[in-house]
């Protein structure tokens, strides 16, 4: 690219201010947080590249994360002033110039021979704030890196690498804080969420996601999580309770609440641990100032199946039937329901299967709970080497994982990349190591249809109703754009970088990127242009958990290449 278009975009590092962040959703010259929008509904108000133009989409530039750490790419970019702001595998940061895709500085984090990640090396994006980009590592640190030269800044433990703790999720700013979760629930870790100065990193506050156990608030003692130990867990489990916030938050300014998602009880064996087991496979509102629950709701109480609660709560309105708005929430849970909730108060509100055949629950009742089947759970072990094996559909891997879902403002459906898939599950006996896996139960994941395992679906929130479905060969594990030009990105392991129509769902526009993606698209216009990019990068929980899944796609191409693309002029 010559240098005068160097010379129009010259990279910029004025302080993002709260008031930028907060707008985000709104502004198009930028992409400042993770969601794109701190409600997380990655939706884009720009058309320019839309269904009749998007066949002009042409690359732009691309930029490798170099080396021989490929793995899992799962992040999403940040833009701002004509710089990219992306990490990469193995806990590293790369700030790039837009205009030439140069790289402007290079980030490694030092990271100890014995990190225990669940699911790959995978580092899914960072926040930027004020002068600084922060992001957490695989050892359990946040690190927040000088915008203009990448170097640190401050530098933060946040819990010990060595008992299983890590961090994966990009960060949130919010009111000058920078608020995050911590990975590791295969260890039987304790999960949190923690508020830190953003110019500092010191501690605010910090909420325990297991019952029992103390928040803190400015270094003073803030209450206990649930009120006291013991209510839903026996005995001293809910001291390695799990319940980890691994997949990060988003947050609404209307109801000025945070959302985060909770991860598997420990161990998977639940016959060791009647009760529901709170605030494990959950989605809470924690209070910003404070950090203290205000509302909780548990997808799958006494979970059995590993079906975590993490997946972003995403917010958005509708009208019910007297016309009043609702201030709505909806999530598509690992255990393959979409759910909507009240998002003031946490009220359920309907849910629905996204995927098919689900064999642990008949559906969700009135209240909001799961309708068991009568032998869907994996038996007792009952001092035998191994329990009862089922087959359960959804797999643990979920009806939808990590990989974030986008609300259309235009079509007010949800798009929400899934997988149909099943598993034999069986429980063992299992005691608690500190830093030691915790599960207590043996698993083989299966295709449940012969011609594909992914699924791209557009569905009406209310009504669940599906209104097209794409069918994809490979499992899909990256998150999905939608776009006031009538369109909706994603990618595939394939190596597919799709457009597709918001309303139907015919492919208008693909490219092969080379390797497969894991990652979320994000859009932004630039001097008059509107510009699309997409992390590729093969890698994350599949190929390291999917039993016969992994079989089928073990051919897959790693790699770590930002692609970024604009309209052919």
């Amino acid at each position: 690219m010559n240098n005068n278009t160097s010379e129009v975009i010259k990279p910029s590092f004025a302080p993002v201010t709260n008031m930028e962040i907060l707008n985000d959703e709104k502004s198009t010259g930028d992409v400042l947080t993770n969601g794109m929008g701190l409600k997380g509904q990655r939706f884009s108000p720009l058309s320019q590249i839309n269904k009749d133009t998007v066949k002009d989409l042409v690359p732009v530039w691309n930029f490798s994360f170099g080396g021989e750490k490929q793995r899992g790419q799962e992040s999403q970019p940040i833009v701002k002033d004509g710089v990219m702001y992306v990490s990469a595998s193995y806990s590293r940061v790369f700030a790039i110039n837009i205009a030439n895709g140069e790289e402007l500085w290079q980030y490694d984090a030092k990271l100890p021979d014995a990190i225990l990640p669940c699911c790959d090396v995978i580092n899914r994006g960072v926040a930027i704030y004020d002068n600084v980009v922060i992001f957490g590592t695989l050892d359990a640190k946040l690190v927040a890196l000088d915008r203009k030269t990448g170097k640190v800044v401050w530098k933060k433990k946040v819990a010990n690498y060595k008992d299983g703790y890590s961090i994966t999720a990009a960060p949130i700013i919010v009111k000058d804080m920078v608020i995050t979760g911590v990975a590791g629930g295969e260890f039987g870790i304790v999960g949190k969420v923690e508020a830190r100065n953003a110019k500092t990193g010191e501690v605010i506050w910090t909420r325990p996601t297991v019952e029992g156990h103390m928040g803190y608030l400015n270094g003073k003692e803030n209450g206990i999580t649930g009120g006291e130990a013991g209510r839903t867990w026996p005995g001293d489990l809910w001291k390695s309770g799990g319940a980890a916030t691994w997949l990060g938050g988003t947050y609404d300014p209307e109801t000025n609440l945070l959302f985060f998602g909770t991860g598997n009880p420990a161990p998977w064996n639940s016959h060791l641990r009647p009760g529901d087991n709170l605030y494990s496979s959950s989605r809470l509102a924690i209070n910003p100032e404070t950090g203290k629950i205000v509302w909780h709701f548990q997808t799958t109480p006494h979970d059995g199946w590993d079906f975590d609660g993490v997946n972003e709560l995403v917010s958005f309105d509708y009208k019910d039937a007297s016309g009043k708005t609702v201030k709505a929430a909806g999530t598509a849970d690992r255990n393959g329901f979409f759910y909507v909730l009240n998002r003031e108060n946490g009220k359920f509100i309907t849910a629905n299967p996204f995927v098919s055949n689900i064999t642990w629950a008949t559906g969700i009742g009135k209240d909001g709970r799961p309708l068991y089947t009568a032998d869907g759970r994996p038996g007792n072990p009952n001092g035998e080497s191994k329990g009862k094996s089922v087959f359960s559909v959804p797999s643990f891997l979920g009806g939808k994982n990590w990989m974030p879902i986008s609300f259309s403002q235009k079509t007010n459906m949800f798009y929400v990349p899934s997988n149909e898939w099943g598993m034999d599950i069986w429980n063992q006996p299992v005691s608690y190591k500190k830093g030691a896996a915790y599960l207590g139960a043996g698993f083989t994941i299966k295709p449940i249809f012969e011609d594909h395992i992914g699924s791209l679906k557009a569905i009406e929130p209310l009504t669940g109703k599906i209104k097209w479905n794409y069918k994809n060969p490979a499992p899909l594990w990256g998150g999905i754009l939608s776009t006031a030009g009538g369109l909706v990105f994603a990618g595939t392991p394939e190596g597919k970088f799709l457009a597709f129509d918001d309303e139907s769902g015919d492919i208008l526009y693909k490219f092969n990127v080379g390797s497969g993606i894991v990652s979320s698209p994000i859009t932004w216009e630039q001097n008059g242009e509107q510009y699309v990019a997409i992390v590729s990068g093969w890698g994350g929980a599949v190929p390291l958990w999917g039993g016969e899944v992994a079989k089928k796609i073990k051919n897959i191409n790693q790699g770590g290449t930002v692609h970024v693309f604009k309209l052919h002029k």
